[in-house]
């Protein structure tokens, strides 16, 4: 799930992408474990296709938050490996990005290129998210969790409350939340340590409180930047069916299925933006999919 950039004060020195993973909060949530004092910002993932019909609803929901949290075992091998190939040999194609895209944003608004939002990752660890800033600073934010809210108890698609003419949106962020070219940075999270390229989006403590007990059963999975459901249909969703793919994902770990939707993010990004016409001139005040929330 998705939420947007907000408050992006905190600024990150290049050198603290590279530093060590932050601590890690206990397996078991009786109670949330107490947010960190960094200003949240929202992320934005960003693909589509219809949605599978899963199998999983009764299963899932039977499962009890002891059988969600038991000890879980080691992230294996081959998805270290997968994460680290791929980031390096892809390494010519995407830095030259990063670069490109931190420059526009320094050009086109003042504040910090980047900003950072703890998320809850692997087994309830927490961590703080790299991402491009695509939002000017100071921004209102009650908006969007009252969205949120909505999105997790109702039965309506994953969408967001951007509009194209938002004027909260630094010049070229829509573009950059609709193709995930903001989640770049996320990269550097990858090589840390504190997510994959493939697994579920890392929700913030903020929805993580609101989460039912079989439903924190997603986070036995470690968070990636594309996943099961971003490319099956994510656009077209709903909260629960969002939670019951990551969960299946979680289940049914392996090399095939990761290399799989790594393959499929690409085109998946691509029918999204044919979809939601991202490329039309702003103020059309289209609605735009909450990726993520990211």
């Amino acid at each position: 799930m998705r939420t947007v950039d907000a408050n992006p004060k905190q600024v990150v020195p290049i050198e603290n992408l590279f530093s060590s993973a932050p601590g890690v909060w206990p397996a078991s949530f009786p109670q949330a474990a107490p947010s960190r004092s960094e200003p949240l910002a929202g992320s934005a993932g960003k693909t589509a296709n219809h949605a599978p019909q899963l199998p999983l609803s009764e299963d899932i929901q039977e499962s009890s938050a002891e059988a969600a949290y038991t000890e879980a075992e080691r992230i294996p091998s081959w998805k270290r490996i997968i994460d680290v190939t791929c980031i390096l040999l892809s390494l010519p194609f995407w830095l030259p990005i990063v670069v490109l895209i931190a420059v526009w944003v320094k050009i086109v608004s003042p504040g910090p290129i980047l900003f950072r939002q703890e998320r809850v990752g692997f087994r309830g660890s927490r961590f703080m998210l790299f991402k491009f800033r695509t939002m000017k600073v100071n921004v209102e934010t009650l908006s969007h969790e009252k969205h949120l809210e909505q999105l997790i108890h109702g039965d309506a698609p994953m969408t967001k409350l951007d509009a194209s003419g938002d004027p909260r949106i630094i010049a070229g962020g829509r573009i950059l939340r609709a193709t995930g070219l903001d989640e770049l940075p996320q990269l550097f999270n990858v090589l840390r340590g504190e997510m994959s390229l493939v697994g579920p989006r890392p929700c913030t403590p903020y929805e993580f409180r609101r989460y039912k007990d079989w439903q924190r059963e997603r986070v036995n999975a470690l968070p990636g930047l594309t996943g099961y459901w971003q490319v099956n249909g994510k656009n077209k969703t709903t909260f629960t069916e969002m939670i019951q793919m990551d969960i299946w994902y979680s289940r049914n770990l392996s090399p095939l299925v990761d290399l799989g939707i790594i393959c499929k993010t690409f085109p998946a990004i691509m029918v999204q933006l044919l979809e939601r016409r991202v490329l039309t001139p702003a103020g059309s005040g289209t609605r735009k999919p909450v990726g993520e929330q990211s």
